[in-house]
């Protein structure tokens, strides 16, 4: 039997997550954590069952740009310019307020300049995937609490493409100032080129075929992905092309056919993903970084809340919505660990301090998930009561 082979890595991680995910419910467990754990166990850094991490990587990497699209799919123009208009002060204020958090304490336990500069920087963010999936189907689209929370989120985005552009464009000599101005300039470009295609390709063709479910899935597919690679090539994020695709044909009376249609193709490289977290973190290298992680993480869920309740309620939000979207992002992004590898590849981040980002990370996704799971409604509560779909 082939042991690295894509067929056997799959079923590896699907049969474990089932019953792993038994136990979560049993025992009344978010599910995301039981993946997680999963992806330790049978990761190289675990048993080694699935050693194949770069397949597992990438094929979670698809499901996150399916998420964003899916998000774009429920998402009307003019409602997400409006928040992204009254959160944009927001998400800046606190990501230099994170920043400035994650380096004093990594400052604190030793680390060199260079290094506590880049894990605040990393963990500043909050996660797209937990924040998005956590949040129940009614409340994402139809209430003003998913508004902000998504205008958030892509904000955070934009900063995040800022930062992953520099530490890769200085390796090439490019520009500090161009790699700043780039995804300020491509974004918008790529933005009216979806909305053309849409126009005058997608919606003839949509209108002329759409009695055949399969072309639809296909041309949805292919949409999707394609822009998500014309996003990657234009300097931006695959997510953030995604994301954009998604609302190009949002106006579109086939939208929610798309939505529904692609959920569980979504649900299924997701598994993936969180699968790929787990898998990727050396637990023999905690040991060296786990008092640091514990404070960082300690540091950022508690604050997370607090921070964004004074930096909302400064916009006329309510004290009731805030403390919700605090605790909502309280944790740290998958862009982090995307930051973290690309900065040791550059030789601007040391081994330990990597090791310290991923633990931080990790920690705070697998803490800010049981808090919402357990206290706030959310489609995967394992309370009956905070169940919402």
């Amino acid at each position: 039997m082939d042991f690295g082979g894509i067929t056997f890595t799959f079923a590896a991680i699907f049969l474990g997550a089932a019953v792993f995910a038994s136990i979560a419910l049993y025992t009344r467990q978010p599910i995301i954590i039981a993946y997680i754990i999963l992806g330790a166990a049978l990761g190289p850094f675990g048993t080694g069952l699935v050693s194949n991490t770069a397949l597992v990587s990438d094929a979670g990497h698809v499901g996150i740009i399916f998420l964003l699209f899916l998000l774009g799919l429920d998402m009307q123009p003019k409602a997400l310019l409006n928040s992204m208009k009254s959160s944009s002060w927001v998400a800046l204020a606190s990501s230099g307020i994170y920043i400035a958090i994650g380096y004093a304490i990594t400052r604190g336990f030793g680390f060199a300049h260079n290094d506590a500069l880049l894990v605040g920087a990393a963990l500043m963010f909050s996660s797209t995937i937990i924040g998005i999936k956590l949040l129940p189907t009614t409340v994402l689209h139809h209430k003003h609490l998913g508004e902000v929370l998504v205008a958030l989120l892509l904000f955070q985005d934009l900063i995040a493409i800022v930062v992953l552009v520099w530490l890769q464009s200085s390796d090439t000599g490019t520009s500090v100032i161009w790699s700043v101005a780039r995804p300020l300039i491509m974004l918008p470009l790529l933005a009216m080129g979806c909305w053309a295609a849409v126009r005058f390709i997608l919606i003839p063709l949509i209108a002329r075929f759409d009695r055949y479910h399969e072309y639809i899935f296909l041309l949805s597919v292919g949409w999707c992905l394609g822009i998500a690679e014309l996003a990657a090539l234009m300097g931006l994020s695959a997510e953030v092309g995604a994301f954009i695709a998604g609302v190009a044909v949002a106006t579109s009376p086939i939208a929610q056919y798309i939505a529904v249609s692609l959920k569980p193709l979504r649900d299924f490289f997701l598994v993936i993903f969180f699968f790929s977290v787990g898998a990727q973190f050396d637990v023999s290298a905690l040991p060296n970084v786990a008092a640091a992680a514990v404070v960082l993480a300690l540091s950022f869920l508690c604050l997370k809340p607090v921070v964004y309740q004074m930096l909302l309620r400064g916009v006329s939000e309510s004290p009731k919505l805030a403390w919700n979207l605090g605790f909502r992002l309280g944790q740290c992004s998958e862009f982090a660990l995307l930051i973290a590898v690309v900065a040791l590849e550059s030789g601007r981040l040391s081994p330990t301090a990597h090791t310290l980002i991923q633990a931080t990370t990790i920690l705070t996704l697998l803490i800010s998930s049981y808090l919402v799971v357990t206290r706030f409604p959310t489609p995967i509560a394992s309370n009956d009561a905070l169940r919402r779909d």
